[in-house]
């Protein structure tokens, strides 16, 4: 079946499953089919301009794209890769680095170094030294989605 459908629709399938993909990518953005995409078109060209010259069977199209989809995602990855993006809030979804320097209350006593502290409306695990429910203490790290404190001294 699968053999009969490249039979009858030739090179023309590569230049309408390039198209398609390339849709899905304006429909779906990310940059994924778009080298996929660009693989099917140029077996498409290939097939058209050289297929009946180099007698190219379905089989070789199909090894063929599948050898320039994986060139093309490289050579993708790459030069979308280069571009190094600066951003105006480099903490924007990493909300315990946010945290970091901010002074909190200890809403659970850290005992053997584990705890909670409140932190606006949610409550954190902690891990620092030994300290009582309600001490005052100072966000100095992250570590895996647990706060690093140490105690803020008291004012005198």
């Amino acid at each position: 079946m699968l053999e009969r459908l490249f039979a009858e629709l030739g090179p023309w399938n590569w230049i309408v499953l390039g198209l398609v993909l390339m849709i899905f990518e304006v429909a779906a953005p990310g940059i994924f089919f778009l080298w996929f995409g660009i693989a099917a078109l140029i077996v498409g060209a290939l097939a058209i301009l050289l297929g009946e010259a180099l007698g190219m069977g379905w089989q070789i199209q199909v090894v063929l794209f599948l050898v320039l989809s994986v060139i093309s995602v490289l050579v993708g990855r790459r030069l979308m890769g280069a571009t190094d993006v600066v951003s105006d809030e480099p903490l924007l979804n990493r909300r315990g680095e946010q945290l970091i320097g901010q002074v909190v209350t200890l809403e659970e006593a850290t005992v053997n170094g584990r705890g909670r502290a409140r932190v606006g409306d949610s409550l954190w695990r902690v891990t620092g030294p030994d300290l009582s429910a309600g001490t005052r203490v100072r966000i100095t790290g992250i570590d895996h989605g647990t706060l690093v404190v140490e105690a803020v001294p008291p004012k005198v």
